[in-house]
């Protein structure tokens, strides 16, 4: 198994704000995502009060403006939603020369962002952090971790460019470590905390997480008086991952107006449990799905509000590559748009990633063996939009990298892809 350690690397060590580069750095995510542990450590020299506690809250709230340098200064602020006058504090003593550098914390995007406009518009870097991805898990402690092969994609003319000269498999403990990687991801999902557990603690863990997210984190954005409607969606929503997302068929079965889940899958949004995926279309293509599909961010937590405990199933897979190139996305601050592809007579594509009017489209395959059937709505695609066709890869459990004989369709071990 790879060495595992709360303290993995983290890729966004590679692209965080130095503390010279006169930066309000904002660093949000989900919960217990590892955001204090890694900014203490990547910052080590700089103070960190942690708002949680309502004693510092209130000493924040009695220094005044014109203080703050002083007492406060270069600092490492967490849950900083917690105490929105600090922002206004911060964006005075910023404006002024006072301090040139201050990083945020908070796993509450809504409130983060709200005060972040109101205040702090134009001045901050912001960066999230996620669970922990296959490609973070297998680096071994102290060094760094290495751009996937799949953020290599686009920096050439085609998928041909990138691939055709990259290792067709890896060998001994290098692949190793990769798929184990993945197995724990697909089996625990990528909560640091989790790493440190015996596997008989974990569900217990994750139930302990779901608690604190329903009682802390959503009452705090929501004041939502009755919990019970949104825990039912999001049991429901879970189960539904990788779907296409029915807002009446949601309401009906939670006993809930559509405005209310819609509502409820914002806020689902916004505290990174789940993402939503936009159908692709442009104003040639005709009959189009046009409804988004919602994908649980988690397999953990995916697992612990479905109650799944199983061996991986087609669905699982396709959420947990979906998540995992999401995350990737997000975190490499990438200007990728990711969409899927659907037709109303069944011609579907599981993933297009658009980059610079290119695209490249993904089918992602629960099995190790690869058949004809697997790549023609990739043929379909790259003809529809040959003018803007970048390549199209299939995402697979094997152990090989291989093209499709005579295209621009290659075959790719999921492991190899991610990491």
């Amino acid at each position: 198994m790879a060495d595992i350690s709360i303290f993995k690397p983290r890729t966004l060590t590679n692209i965080l704000s130095k503390p010279d580069s006169n930066k309000i750095v904002l660093v949000t995510g989900a919960r217990q995502t590892g955001k204090s542990t890694l900014v203490t450590h990547y910052y080590k020299d700089m103070l960190y009060l942690n708002l949680d506690a309502p004693e510092i809250r209130q000493q924040l709230r009695k220094i005044s403006t014109f203080q703050w340098q002083q007492t406060v200064g270069t600092a490492i602020i967490d849950e900083a939603q917690k105490e929105p006058s600090i922002f206004e504090k911060i964006k005075f003593n910023f404006d002024a020369g006072k301090i040139s550098f201050s990083v945020l914390l908070g796993s509450s995007q809504i409130l983060l962002l709200k005060n972040i406009r109101e205040s702090l518009a134009g001045r901050v870097s912001i960066y999230e952090l996620f669970p922990l991805m296959v490609s973070e898990l297998s680096t071994p402690l102290g060094n760094p971790v290495n751009a996937p092969l799949i953020t290599q994609f686009f920096s050439s003319g085609s998928i041909n460019d990138v691939l055709s000269n990259h290792p067709a498999t890896f060998f001994g403990d290098k692949q190793q470590s990769l798929k184990d990687s993945e197995e724990y991801l697909l089996g625990w999902g990528g909560m640091p905390a989790l790493l440190e557990l015996a596997p008989q603690d974990r569900w217990q863990w994750l139930k302990d997480y779901e608690q604190t997210y329903l009682e802390r984190d959503l009452r705090d954005i929501a004041n939502i008086s009755d919990l019970d409607p949104f825990h039912k969606l999001q049991r429901i929503a879970a189960l539904r991952s990788g779907k296409l997302l029915n807002f009446s068929e949601l309401a009906r079965d939670v006993g809930i107006s559509v405005d209310t889940v819609r509502r409820y899958i914002e806020y689902l949004r916004m505290t990174y449990q789940a993402a939503l995926l936009q159908p692709f279309y442009n104003n040639t293509t005709k009959s189009m799905v046009k409804t988004p599909k919602l994908y649980w961010l988690d397999n953990g937590i995916w697992r612990y509000l479905t109650g799944y405990m199983g061996q991986v199933t087609g669905e699982l897979f396709e959420t947990y590559v979906i998540n995992e190139i999401y995350k990737l996305v997000k975190t490499n601050r990438l200007n990728w748009e990711l969409f899927f592809y659907r037709t109303t007579s069944g011609s579907e594509v599981d993933l297009i990633i658009s980059y610079n009017q290119k695209i490249l489209g993904c089918e992602i395959k629960m099995r190790d063996t690869i058949y004809p059937q697997d790549i023609k709505n990739l043929v379909k695609l790259s003809q529809e939009f040959k003018t803007n066709w970048y390549g199209g890869i299939v995402i697979y459990r094997g152990d090989t990298l291989y093209k499709i004989a005579n295209s621009d369709i290659w075959v790719i071990p999921s492991w190899m892809l991610l990491s």
